[in-house]
């Protein structure tokens, strides 16, 4: 067989197996005889071919001239202006980044010779005529638009060096995933138009911002913590990276003013509350657009008077000296009832202890002596009635400088809890033993509380008022059936009956005890739900004594209200106000059956520890640190620093390592009560009228 009859024979094979693949070809006529196209087809195709060619190259070019994209640049930049307004926040900040960066890119030269599927030259037809010179005109003059065209070109150099560090270091100016993400498309959305320069020139609002940053202290925080650059003098590159820098400092300040300098899981895992970061986001479109950028942070720190008030009193006590009127140390002074002892200390302790009297009266009398030991006793001082050196160092409170400490670390804690309260809130102060109720800016109402012992403590958290209980039945948590009740009932089989619990055995062998409503109840005649995971509620008590104690911390963890009545009835007339609640309305429902009461109205409750507070004579009042979390704020304060996840990530990871620390159980439904009061075990009837429930 000769050449010409195998080359024949191959391509008839080959397009059999194109035209398998693509179908038929239609318009191309084959001679099977010889194997090849007819001569007067292939000649027309070859001529429409190149007159196709020579038309398409002018049209071409009025389509680019028309604003068609000519480069992937512009495509892509196009493409993000588009799709921003309609794709959600986070989609619109990186489709803007998308288009920074193309539009900084180099745009590629455009192809000369058509490509094929495979990306290889196709060869071009045999007498195909080549594009004209208009084409390849056009061509050149619709490249890419230059983002950096429009800026000054001492500002153009620090653009391009904060893209360049944006590329390659901006994972070491920025350590948080997050905010370097905001970072890159907030400059690119810029077109990486510097934010703290004009004209390569440190402007106006880098000026109020580092003029901030300096003055840190004002809000207790520290200025070590906030690097402020300088810009004079530098070149192109050190402007770039003196820009990127004074952007994660004022980051790191809006942070820490809002939040916090670290999470408060350094300090106890007995807290849950909101310490909410501001979105980088947001601060830097807020100190952008701001007229006063110095001003504009000011709006991240705690909105709340109480830490206003600290606020200021921490600008007093540093500006002035340290008190000239505090008890001088001297010989021990102690009663004695024949012939009382003079000292001219005695009027300046009797004011301290609260003491009227005349001036001029230097005895140390019985009655300086009963107050001298009502205030061992409340701080844990031997009770002798004695005015000895620790009382008087108790009595003096702790020097400035711990003062000013103190006033710090509640301010640090200010920044955990929510920003808005809302109408109307409970505030409890846990050091104080005080509960607080506002409504509309005003303090309405305020009672004594009892709280959690030291091993025990009251929990920090921020939650709503859902109802109020009327008679509630107590079911003894597990840690006290654990701990105390069991081994009674071991030693004495009849103590849990005298105190009028009642026992019953579950049939997986486990123990419940619980108390019917009534007047002995240990959570009294009323209990204020607000469902929290510490389960923990504040209720009345049938041990009023308790009150009379300057310190009260003798419960589990819970809050026991010293009028729960007219509690009740503030809550109420708050939620429900057109039915003229009252505290002999609410003790006339007094009885055995358990009652609900809903409360419609949102009514924040906020459990904090304000160890150090303004009253409201504008003088600083100090608490015992009675869980010990004032000195460890302080102490995370100097040594803590870290990142402080929003509240949702936040809880969404406790849920994940929640689940990773216990093994999978088959759910089980239970009731809200079974879950806050009976911690989710099956109970057995009991023999308690039912439960009433007013919507």
């Amino acid at each position: 067989m000769n050449c010409y009859m195998r080359e024949s024979r191959r391509a008839s094979h080959l397009d059999c197996g194109r035209r398998n693949r693509r179908g038929p070809r239609l318009g191309v006529l084959w001679n099977w005889e010889n194997g090849r196209m007819s001569d007067p087809r292939y000649e027309r195709i070859l001529a429409s071919t190149a007159l196709v060619l020579i038309l398409a190259a002018p049209i071409g070019a009025i389509a680019q001239e028309a604003g068609a994209p000519a480069t992937p640049s512009a495509a892509l930049a196009e493409s993000a202006r588009v799709a921003a307004p309609s794709e959600p926040a986070a989609k619109a900040a990186e489709a803007a980044a998308a288009a920074g960066a193309a539009a900084l890119s180099v745009a590629p030269a455009a192809p000369s010779e058509a490509t094929s599927e495979t990306g290889e030259a196709a060869p071009s037809p045999k007498g195909a005529a080549a594009p004209s010179a208009n084409s390849a005109i056009a061509s050149e003059q619709t490249g890419a638009p230059d983002p950096l065209a429009a800026l000054d070109p001492a500002d153009r150099a620090v653009a391009e060096k904060i893209h360049d560090l944006l590329t390659v270091k901006s994972d070491k100016l920025f350590a948080n995933k997050r905010e370097r993400a905001v970072v890159e498309s907030f400059y690119q959305a810029r077109h990486l138009a510097p934010l703290w320069l004009d004209k390569g020139v440190e402007n106006a609002r880098a000026r109020a911002v580092i003029a901030r940053l300096k003055s840190a202290d004002t809000d207790g925080l520290d200025i070590n913590d906030y690097n402020t650059p300088t810009f004079a003098g530098l070149s192109p590159d050190a402007l770039a990276e003196a820009e990127l820098k004074l952007t994660q400092a004022v980051l790191t300040y809006a942070r820490h003013l809002q939040a916090g300098r670290f999470p408060y899981s350094r300090v106890s895992l007995n807290i849950e509350l909101p310490q909410a970061p501001p979105d980088p986001a947001e601060v830097l479109a807020k100190i952008g657009q701001a007229a006063n950028a110095g001003a504009a942070l000011d709006d991240f720190s705690p909105p709340h008077e109480g830490y206003r008030q600290l606020k200021a009193m921490l600008a007093q006590m540093r500006g002035k000296a340290a008190p000239a009127n505090e008890i001088a140390d001297g010989p021990l002074l102690k009663l004695n009832a024949k012939m009382p002892m003079e000292d001219p200390r005695v009027p300046l302790l009797r004011e301290r202890l609260g003491l009227g009297g005349d001036a001029s009266d230097l005895k140390y009398d019985a009655k300086i002596a009963e107050a001298v030991k009502r205030f061992q006793h409340a701080n844990e001082l031997p009770v002798t009635g004695s005015l000895d050196a620790r009382t008087i160092k108790e009595l003096n409170g702790p020097p400035r400088d711990k003062q000013i400490e103190t006033v710090i670390s509640n301010m640090e804690r200010w920044r955990w809890y929510p920003r808005d309260l809302g109408a109307s809130s409970a505030i409890v102060n846990l050091p104080d033993f005080s509960l607080r109720v506002t409504h509309n800016g005003t303090q309405i109402w305020s009672t004594r509380i009892v709280i959690g012992k030291q091993d025990m403590p009251t929990p920090l958290l921020s939650e709503t008022m859902k109802f109020i209980t009327i008679n509630p039945t107590w079911n003894v948590p597990p840690s006290i059936v654990n701990n105390e009740y069991l081994p009674w009932l071991q030693r004495d089989p009849a103590a849990l009956e005298r105190m009028g619990l009642r026992v019953t055995y579950n049939r997986d062998g486990s123990v419940h005890i619980f108390q019917p409503p009534g007047e002995a109840n240990a959570l009294g005649r009323i209990r204020f739900n607000f469902p929290n995971r510490f389960l923990v509620y504040q209720h009345d008590t049938p041990d009023k004594h308790m009150f009379a104690h300057d310190v009260r911390a003798y419960s589990h963890g819970c809050m026991r209200v010293q009028d729960p009545a007219k509690y009740a009835e503030v809550l109420l007339n708050i939620a429900r106000p057109t039915e003229n609640w009252t505290a002999d309305k609410v003790k006339r429902m007094f009885g055995t059956g358990e009652q609900d009461i809903q409360l419609p109205a949102q009514i924040w409750v906020l459990l904090t520890y304000q160890n150090a507070f303004v009253d409201e004579a504008g003088k600083l009042q100090i608490r015992r640190d009675i869980y010990n979390l004032d000195n460890r704020t302080l102490a995370a304060i100097k040594t803590e620093r870290g990142m402080i996840e929003p509240p949702q990530e936040r809880k969404r990871e406790e849920a994940v390592a929640t689940s990773q620390r216990r093994p999978g159980v088959a759910p089980r439904n239970v009731s809200f009560f079974e879950a806050l009061f009976g911690f989710g075990r099956p109970m057995q009837a009991r023999p308690v009228p039912p439960r009433g429930i007013t919507r």
